[in-house]
């Protein structure tokens, strides 16, 4: 069996066990103009249950709607044809395809993303994570008619992944009971995903309180300004450099998008010692860890190509940090933030405050043994946290 086949299998047996949470295409090589994406949902309609497929476009939408039993054949005339690669998610495990425009095909297996599956929704009473959003053009990423400005498309689609994630992971965590909460931005920037996570909980009767954090003063006058000019009740950014930042009041959510090497350790170190619930990190530069990269023996083949030790150094970083998390009382995730066609730094780390920490010790050991395969003396968040000699 082909791994397109075994891909169509297990999308089958998801939607017949009720395991199936969506379903991505992308990599496109058709003909359409314009078409970059199809994404799958089940929803509920007059007729009984439909899968729903999403044709995204440059400047549009298209759904099409089909009967579950026909959804498999319908996403399977679209692989290796049309789109190149596949993602499915499902309650038990997650699934990624790829078929080539040479006919080779490859599949591989994940940890499942979601532990519950999403109830079915009408089209018609779908809430979007990110709706009509007045501060998308007060900040110059949408025209007055709500398409995106000229070289602004990736930005917000960028935006609108980011809601999508915020929403996914707060439903699966304590915090989707909570009325009240407070959030803290690290590295605002412009404020772009600051304004969107404080208008996704407002538009959900969550009161929010957030705090954007930035070094660069007129930033922080900017986005001031933008929101006093929009009402934006509670949504406040002050001034302050990520490693010093004082913590007055517990962050239940703490966000480090794209803060640059070193920087994004002392936010997820800030987020471990103020015990934030959920945190969000899209780590940009790796270099301390590339600077000292040893290649081990066995690699050494391997890595002795610029762009692959530079790969390898990110990777490592990434996964150190993950460990850490773990090791410190998170449950830890990495996962694809956009697409790389949006930005090359495209990997998110998530972290949500475990009830019953894991034992550390294990952790422990395979962390050093990790470090000792790579020759790596530091790792900034390893030497917060206390876990370096």
């Amino acid at each position: 069996m082909s791994a397109r086949d075994r891909f169509l299998e297990k999308l089958r047996a998801a939607l017949d066990a009720g395991a199936f949470v969506k379903l991505t295409l992308s990599g496109y090589r058709g003909a359409e103009p314009g078409l970059r994406n199809l994404y799958a949902r089940v929803v509920d309609l007059r007729d009984g249950p439909r899968v729903s497929l999403l044709s995204r476009y440059s400047t549009r939408d298209v759904t099409r709607n089909v009967p579950i039993e026909e959804a498999p054949a319908a996403i399977g005339a679209l692989l290796g044809q049309e789109f190149e690669y596949a993602h499915l998610f499902t309650t038990t495990g997650d699934w990624r395809l790829r078929c080539e425009h040479t006919g080779a095909q490859s599949l591989t297996a994940s940890r499942p993303a979601f532990a519950v599956a999403p109830a079915p929704e009408h089209d018609r009473r779908k809430v979007k994570a990110l709706g009509p959003a007045p501060f998308l053009e007060a900040l110059g990423v949408t025209s007055p008619q709500g398409g995106a400005r000229p070289g602004m498309a990736g930005k917000l689609r960028q935006i609108e992944r980011f809601t999508e994630l915020l929403g996914h992971l707060v439903a699966d965590s304590p915090l989707r009971l909570r009325r009240e909460l407070r959030m803290l931005d690290l590295g605002a920037g412009k404020g772009y995903l600051t304004f969107a996570a404080h208008a996704f909980f407002r538009a959900r009767g969550i009161d929010a309180v957030v705090t954007g954090v930035e070094a660069r003063d007129d930033l922080v006058q900017f986005a001031n300004r933008i929101a006093g000019e929009l009402g934006c009740r509670d949504l406040e950014f002050v001034r302050g450099a990520i490693g010093d930042f004082p913590v007055n009041e517990k962050p239940d959510v703490l966000l480090a998008l794209h803060a640059c090497d070193t920087a994004t350790d002392d936010a997820l170190h800030l987020g471990i010692r103020a015990g934030a619930e959920l945190i969000l990190a899209a780590p940009c530069c790796h270099r301390e860890i590339r600077a000292q990269l040893a290649p081990p023996a066995v690699l050494r083949d391997v890595l002795r190509h610029g762009i692959l030790v530079e790969r390898e150094a990110e990777l490592l970083t990434d996964g150190v940090r993950a460990l850490l998390l773990e090791m410190h009382g998170y449950k830890a995730g990495v996962f694809e933030f956009i697409s790389p066609e949006h930005t090359g730094k495209n990997l998110m780390i998530s972290a949500q405050r475990r009830a019953q920490p894991a034992d550390p010790a294990p952790l422990r050991a395979r962390l050093r043994e990790l470090l000792d395969f790579y020759g790596l003396r530091q790792q900034h968040l390893a030497r917060l946290l206390g876990e370096l000699g």
